[in-house]
């Protein structure tokens, strides 16, 4: 195999950057992406499907909402909102169903640690993979919203490292729950936490359509989070809500990534 021979290196990264024993790992995803771009790019669809039926569609028949003080247009208002969807998606698809697929059914990652590898090498590995991916969406969703003219400030620019971030975040914590999968069913679980943020998470309306306890709650979520964050980039109405969001996302990839390699070390080395 391809991850014979390597040698371990002496020196150790932060834990949530790429590890030169990971970044073989996100060589061999490559290549095995190379085989299967359509269903790669297919998830990049959904979201642009949506900004054009709601966020155009139905932006005809709304004005705009008020955000952190500046009107903005409805579908510049969805769009973010979409943005962070889409980073989402493509974070969640590689470190649910396809780290299931390898750890249960195909046994690689039972290979790969007969190498230098670790554990935390893989979920290294996997997360930049999956964040690579929400990368590639996102890139391509910002680019429809340039070209519609649904970007309103430079700040913008910092939108794409931001899906990363969104990416990290959702592909840490994606893949330490998928450790704990026992069977394909339990993955409804997964869909059933992501259409109620998606749906919920101020994407479409603004927080503001909600009170007391329930607000408090749709704040509190991971969705929400990187929507502000997206928003306020997009949009340039920046306030403090940003740089929460950017802690709240920082944190909970490196969670996600630190569970998700003491659970492999339980389920592969014990």
């Amino acid at each position: 195999m391809a991850f014979v021979g390597l040698a371990a290196s002496k020196f150790e990264p932060p834990i949530g950057a790429p590890h030169p024993l990971a970044r073989r790992l996100v060589h061999r995803n490559f290549i095995v992406g190379r085989q299967s771009w359509i269903i790669f790019l297919s998830g990049f669809t959904e979201p642009v499907f949506y900004l054009f039926s709601i966020g155009v569609g139905v932006g005809q028949l709304i004005d705009g909402f008020e955000f952190n003080g500046q009107t903005v247009p409805y579908a510049a208002f969805v769009a973010p909102g979409m943005l962070a969807a889409s980073a989402m998606n493509g974070a969640v698809l590689d470190s649910t169903f396809n780290v299931f697929f390898k750890l249960k059914y195909v046994k690689l990652y039972d290979a790969i640690l007969a190498t230098p590898m670790r554990t935390i090498d893989v979920a290294r590995g996997e997360i930049t993979w999956s964040l690579l991916r929400a990368g590639v969406y996102s890139a391509g969703f910002l680019l429809v919203m340039v070209a519609m003219g649904l970007v309103e400030s430079w700040w913008a620019l910092l939108a794409l490292p931001a899906t990363l971030l969104i990416g990290y975040a959702f592909a840490g914590a994606a893949m330490a729950l998928t450790t704990y999968m026992r069977s394909w069913q339990d993955f409804e679980y997964v869909t059933l936490a992501i259409i109620p943020m998606f749906l919920f998470s101020a994407t479409f309306f603004p927080i503001t359509a909600f009170d007391g306890l329930l607000r408090w709650v749709i704040e509190a979520t991971p969705l929400y989070r990187a929507v502000v964050l997206a928003r306020e980039l997009t949009t340039g109405a920046l306030s403090a809500d940003s740089a929460i969001s950017v802690v709240y996302l920082l944190v909970m990839g490196t969670v996600g990534l630190l569970i998700a390699s003491r659970r492999l070390d339980k389920l592969l080395l014990s």
